[in-house]
């Protein structure tokens, strides 16, 4: 891959683009790997926030100015804890600090991500981990890999052998999506192997597309931290849909990814 940041008029196709767009993903991971190493202390929530921020802008200072040179007319989606669909045309739904809260904590599960979206479907996403190096993408009908290595997910066809994943979509959650959550853990408690719970959703779903777990679910949420895994889940040969089965939309309530051989038993689990 290039070093260098091509001028638009040189990114002729989306694998050309792909490939420009780690490029800015991983400069921007490698600004906040450089912040990262102690927990920040805050004693009230407008502290949390400001820490938060400046994580945020300094990924961004990064981001959107390469970006948008690879895309001058692609709109920017500003509130990363939004949802639905969006205004036809292209966007950039980015995430500076996937996880953010766990790198202000000294925890290791956060990331870097940036989805282009066309005409409300995802054609590319790139998500970086900046303390492992690992970088996945995803061209939409052109596959899933990190660092060059094809995806796949797990072939696992029982969900009683099936390690399974959630995610807290937001901390101040709708108190019936809060009881809903809680309700779902149980449920598969009972019936997978093992169930992880953990921020952020992106993280789980790079390893949902690796196959290293089964399938992961989560109700409400966010397009960037949804969309990203989405891409990378389907194109390594994973099924999406609602909690319910029914097709996933931005719009959707629920979400679920998971090896297609077991996509039907999880659902009868989050269904009950």
């Amino acid at each position: 891959m290039s070093e260098t940041l091509q001028t638009p008029d040189v990114v002729t196709s989306d694998a050309d683009l792909l490939d420009q767009t780690e490029i800015a993903v991983r400069a921007a991971g490698a600004v906040l790997r450089e912040r990262f190493g102690e927990v920040v202390r805050y004693e009230s929530r407008e502290e949390l926030m400001g820490a938060l921020a400046a994580n945020d802008e300094a990924a961004l200072d990064v981001l959107r100015p390469a970006l948008t040179v690879l895309r001058p007319h692609a709109r920017w989606v500003e509130d990363e804890l939004g949802g639905g669909a969006l205004p036809a045309g292209e966007w950039w739904v980015v995430d500076p600090a996937e996880g953010n809260v766990n790198h202000l904590h000294a925890l290791a599960e956060w990331a870097v991500t940036a989805t282009l979206v066309r005409e409300n479907r995802p054609v590319l996403t790139v998500v970086h981990l900046p303390l492992t190096g690992e970088t996945y993408t995803a061209l939409a009908g052109g596959g899933a890999f990190v660092d060059g290595r094809p995806l796949h997910v797990s072939p696992t066809a029982e969900l009683g052998l099936g390690i399974v994943a959630t995610s807290q979509a937001r901390p101040d959650e709708d108190e019936a999506v809060v009881r809903r959550v809680g309700s779902s853990i149980t449920a598969m408690l009972f019936d997978a192997l093992v169930v992880r719970t953990a921020v952020p959703a992106t993280l789980h779903l790079v390893n949902v597309a690796a196959g290293r777990i089964d399938a992961f679910w989560q109700f409400a949420g966010a397009r960037a931290d949804l969309l990203p895994g989405a891409l990378l889940v389907t194109e390594a040969g994973g099924r999406i849909s609602d909690a319910q089965g029914r097709p996933w939309t931005p719009q959707s309530d629920s979400f679920l990814a998971a090896a297609p051989a077991l996509h039907t038993q999880a659902v009868a689990t989050l269904s009950r």
